[in-house]
């Protein structure tokens, strides 16, 4: 699929089934599907409605998308010998859409031979579009999105959802994040953050935005120096604005 179509795939499919119910969720719309970790209906029907188009545009094309794989893992570990992948997100920040809160996204990423080589976050509320494309740089609503500007700040600041421990004595301020990687990694990219940590590594979660780091000349690595990539797996994931940033957090977070 062309990429301006699958920009607008994402957009319909959040307008048709995921912003109707945004506000206006039953109890019986919200599931746990493990202590802490939220599905909502709008998350089921949108993966299914994605994975049916992308599939219906290349039968036989591998889709993992995130609810499916927690019903049926097997799709997530063929992922990286795969000729061709597409990744899901349905509702990146699903606790924040369940919630009424506008930090939400949806995140499609396309994979080839274990390589990202497009990406795409959909903020429906916020409306704003990023799409990046391997050599090609990344934009937002269609224009192009430069380098962040060296940051001027006198320690280098991050954002992590959960407390990292030790950063409160660390050589860098560490804040929580907003609960959606899809609205993290915009964060990232736009210099508001200079890095970003995590603990999960799940691919429907960082393949999209770390391709958009990596392409405006930042890291996205394990904690241990494992360049990021489908299939990747670690302790901690660190992304940063560039790879002096990345090192510095790196040291000031998790050195010996």
């Amino acid at each position: 699929m062309q990429t301006d179509q699958v920009s607008d795939l994402l957009a319909d499919v959040a307008e048709r089934l995921i912003l109707p119910r945004f506000g206006a969720l039953e109890s019986a719309d919200i599931q746990e599907k493990k202590p802490g970790d939220l599905v909502t209906v709008a998350d089921r029907e949108a993966e299914l409605e994605l994975a049916r188009v992308l599939r219906e545009a290349e039968p036989g094309v591998l889709v993992v998308g995130e609810e499916g794989v927690f019903t049926d893992p097997a799709s997530l570990e063929l992922l990286a010998g795969a000729r061709h992948a597409w990744v899901i997100d349905p509702i990146d920040g699903t606790r924040n859409f369940a919630r009424g809160r506008p930090d939400f996204a949806v995140m499609l990423a396309e994979v080839r031979n274990g390589e990202t080589v497009r990406g795409w976050i959909w903020q429906p509320i916020h409306r704003r579009l990023y799409v990046v494309e391997r050599g090609a740089g990344v934009t937002c609503n269609g224009a192009a999105v430069p380098p962040p500007a060296p940051s001027a700040r006198p320690v280098p600041l991050g954002a992590s959802y959960l407390p990292v421990p030790g950063e409160e004595c660390a050589d860098v301020k560490v804040i929580r994040s907003w609960g959606s990687c899809g609205v993290d990694y915009p964060k990232l990219i736009e210099g508001e953050v200079d890095f970003l940590c995590y603990r999960s590594m799940f691919p429907w979660d960082h393949l999209a935005g770390g391709l958009m780091v990596t392409e405006l000349g930042g890291r996205i690595s394990t904690d241990a120096g494992a360049d990021y990539h489908a299939g990747v797996i670690g302790r901690r994931l660190l992304s940063a604005n560039n790879p002096v940033l990345w090192q510095t957090a790196r040291d000031a977070l998790f050195g010996d």
